[in-house]
């Protein structure tokens, strides 16, 4: 009765031309009729229901997401509230960002799809390969319409031989700056700045620092 019940739903859902779902795959698409932003997805399970603004979709195994500006892959991926707007994806997360050229992995996902806000959590890599920045943390929200990463608990940033380490961050990408708290520390090859905020400038090397800057400078020909 329950398995009838479902199929009856993907019908309707068919007949309306909001949900579209194929057999082989187990791929979907859904078409918000504002901006008309499709969404594919994939898994080996799928299992929804269907409220009044309360769209619900649970993907498990091999679930795949792909958006206007977003693909993930996780063990769990679920969609939710209205037209889908939520992703909440767990397990192995990995995923690109295309239109920022980001690509990243970590334990748990959080996607708002109007806002453009997309937080990771537990053991978050995230890799501008445009700037050749890969940042790691335990909590990052990235806001596309910013282009800005907000960095939260053992941060760590590599860039050519640059390391920055903090408890705090904020990485502008479009002006390539690094605003960093909490006992921030740059390394650049034999050089060692600590400062209560520093600010570096992955772009030409440029630091600012304030507040009990400390600093150990090795000069060429020095013993």
């Amino acid at each position: 009765m329950k398995k009838n019940i479902f199929l009856m739903l993907l019908v309707l859902l068919v007949l309306s031309g909001g949900f579209c779902f194929s057999q082989e795959g187990s791929q979907a698409q859904t078409q918000e009729e504002s901006s008309e932003e499709v969404i594919d997805f994939s898994a080996q399970k799928m299992s929804g229901s269907m409220k009044k603004d309360q769209d619900y979709t649970r993907l498990v195994g091999s679930a795949k997401i792909k958006t206007s500006s977003m693909e993930i892959q996780a063990d769990v991926i679920e969609l939710y509230g209205k037209d889908f707007r939520y992703i909440k994806a767990e397990g192995t997360v990995k995923g690109v960002q295309d239109e920022d050229g980001l690509t990243f992995s970590c334990q748990t996902m959080d996607y708002d799809r109007e806002e453009k806000i997309a937080v990771f959590g537990g053991n978050v890599v995230l890799d501008d390969k445009e700037n050749e920045v890969v940042a790691k943390a335990q909590r990052i929200e990235y806001r596309e319409k910013e282009a800005i990463a907000l960095m939260q608990v053992d941060v760590e940033l590599t860039n050519e031989d640059s390391l920055s380490t903090c408890a705090f961050a904020l990485y502008r990408k479009e002006e390539k700056l690094l605003e960093m708290t909490g006992n921030p520390q740059v390394v650049q090859g034999e050089n060692t700045f600590r400062a209560q905020e520093i600010i570096l400038n992955l772009d030409t090397d440029e630091i600012t620092m304030d507040g009990r800057v400390q600093g150990t400078v090795t000069e060429e020909g020095d013993e």
